[in-house]
C-alpha cells in the first residue's frame, strides 16, 4: 500500500560546500530543469530571481504535461528561496543551513495552504498523475533526486 503523506513534504541533504557555493547554483532558477525531473521548462518575469519574480512553468510526468505560474515569496541569499505556486496553493522552499564541518544542509519542502491542496490540484493529480497519494510519493522521491543532483553540481564546482 502506498504511503499517504501529510503536508509538508520534505527532504534534506548535506552538501560539502559552504552556503555561498550552494546559493550560487540554487539561485539560478533557470537551471531547475537540470535538477528536477518534474520541471520541464521555465520562463521568468524579472531576473535575477528576487521577491516578486514570476515564473511560468511547464511541468511533466511521463506523458503528462501541465502549466503552472509561481511567484517568489522569499529570496534570502545563502539562507532561503521560496515560491508559491498559484492554483495548487503550494509553497515550495529551499532552506540552507551552515553545517559545523563547513558544508551546508539543504532542505526542500512543499507546504500546502491549510495543509490541503486546492480542488484543481486534486482533480489534476487524479486525472493526470495517478492520484494525490501517488503524486506525493513521487514528489518526495523527486525531492531526494533534485537535491542529489544539486549536491553533485555544487560539489563538482
Amino acid at each position: 500500500m502506498a504511503r499517504s503523506y501529510v503536508a509538508p513534504l520534505e527532504a534534506s541533504i548535506h552538501i560539502d560546500a559552504p552556503p555561498a557555493a550552494v546559493w550560487a547554483v540554487l539561485h539560478d532558477q533557470r537551471r531547475m530543469a537540470d535538477f528536477s525531473e518534474e520541471t520541464y521548462k521555465q520562463g521568468f518575469i524579472g531576473t535575477p530571481v528576487r521577491e516578486g519574480t514570476v515564473s511560468i512553468n511547464l511541468n511533466k510526468r511521463k506523458a503528462a504535461f501541465w502549466p503552472t505560474i509561481s511567484r517568489y515569496t522569499e529570496v534570502v541569499p545563502e539562507r532561503r528561496l521560496a515560491f508559491r505556486v498559484i492554483g495548487p496553493s503550494a509553497t515550495w522552499s529551499y532552506d540552507l543551513e551552515p553545517a559545523a564541518d563547513g558544508g551546508t544542509t539543504v532542505t526542500e519542502r512543499r507546504r500546502l495552504t491549510n495543509d490541503r491542496a486546492a480542488l484543481a490540484s486534486i482533480v489534476t493529480a487524479r486525472l493526470l498523475l495517478g492520484g494525490v497519494t501517488n503524486h506525493d510519493v513521487e514528489l518526495v522521491q523527486g525531492m531526494h533526486d533534485t537535491l542529489a543532483r544539486l549536491k553533485a553540481e555544487v560539489e563538482r564546482g
